[in-house]
């Protein structure tokens, strides 16, 4: 029997709606996808090694190929401007362009769902209209993850693997983009997250930092400390990544991890991030009006609002002031930039995200 596929799309316009989403099918679905991915890499270090099927290493070649589209695709001169660079939509118009084509290499993949799966992979990248990321794009990175899974292009034995294979690759690979095209924090006051940009690697860096004999949250203030274990584990890593563009303390510009790094215990910390993802990602209509719903990951709940129930914009609701898209931030990159001296410029592949305050 063939399998009627779509293409995803926005469903949800309305706080009633994102209410039903949140007692749905798909909600139990990726919330319980993150709670396998995170148990999979308690205790685990990036530099660990761990089974690698096909079906991962055809995915990392995949990534290879963004990357390299990335690479390919140079900032254009934008020196007028501390907001996105516009050869990020070049380089959006080259992934979805490539995404069919590296998509039909995965084995015994039904050609059918490969508009369903392009779409959640193009739209992991970034915004191209406004050229900005946030928890919104990471989490459609995150359904892609789950399609993959539910097409079992990768099993369960791969788990690990999405973790510190594919999804640490694709972190490290927003980096890039993050720093070359200057991606402004969706929101006008920057991602429902912990930083600037991403909320999952530190869910999944707390889990792995789950039952470590001797590293305590605090150990986040400490430079040395923090260098030496950026390279196991994501926490760490995203912590080095931040302090490499703002000077000041933790305390100033990053207050909720500085918060956090009070907590004793790295297992009181995973299960906070779970608990704060629920209410400040899936938990948010900013956030979850942009989720694109499929087959895989239906939309099950009522129909939208009437256009006089609300105030539209951009093609969706805005409840209050909307936050989703409203005021643009400049990048920190850019601020970074600007105070280097005249000809210098930042160091490093992709610098660092900035938590909101």
């Amino acid at each position: 029997m063939s399998i009627a596929f779509e293409i995803p799309s926005k469903r949800i316009l309305s706080s009633a709606q994102l209410t039903a989403f949140q007692s749905s099918a798909t909600y139990t679905t990726i919330t319980s996808y993150i709670d396998v991915l995170n148990a999979s890499v308690v205790g685990v270090r990036l530099t660990d090694t761990c089974s690698e099927s096909l079906g991962i290493n055809v995915i990392l070649r995949l990534l290879d190929r963004i990357e390299q589209l990335a690479h390919d695709t140079p900032p254009v001169e934008n020196k007028a401007s501390r907001f996105g660079n516009p050869a990020f939509r070049s380089f959006y118009d080259k992934v979805q362009t490539l995404a069919p084509s590296l998509h039909a290499e995965f084995p015994g993949l039904d050609q059918n769902i490969i508009p369903e799966l392009t779409t959640y992979f193009s739209e992991a990248w970034g915004n191209r209209e406004r050229i900005d990321y946030g928890s919104g794009m990471e989490l459609n990175f995150l359904c892609w993850l789950i399609c993959l899974d539910r097409l079992q292009v990768v099993t369960a034995s791969d788990h690990t693997a999405l973790v510190t294979r594919v999804f640490w690759r694709y972190i490290q690979i927003m980096r890039i983009l993050q720093s070359t095209y200057w991606l402004e924090p969706a929101g006008s006051h920057g991602v429902w997250g912990l930083d600037d940009y991403h909320f999952l690697p530190f869910l999944f860096g707390s889990a792995q930092l789950r039952g470590h004999k001797f590293v305590r949250p605090k150990a986040i203030h400490d430079p040395e400390i923090v260098d030496e274990l950026s390279k196991d584990y994501m926490y760490f890593s995203c912590i080095k990544f931040i302090n490499s563009i703002k000077t000041a303390s933790l305390r100033w510009h990053s207050p909720m991890l500085d918060d956090i790094s009070a907590v004793k215990t790295w297992e009181k910390v995973n299960s906070g991030m779970i608990k704060m993802y629920h209410a400040e990602v899936l938990g948010k209509l900013p956030v979850i009006q942009h989720f694109l719903f499929g087959s895989i990951l239906p939309y099950e709940g009522p129909p939208p609002p009437s256009s006089d129930e609300s105030h539209r914009g951009d093609g969706h609701v805005h409840e209050g002031w909307g936050d989703c898209c409203g005021i643009p931030v400049p990048s920190a990159f850019a601020a970074a930039q600007k105070e280097r001296e005249p000809g210098k410029k930042i160091e490093g592949p992709g610098i660092r995200p900035v938590p909101f305050d």
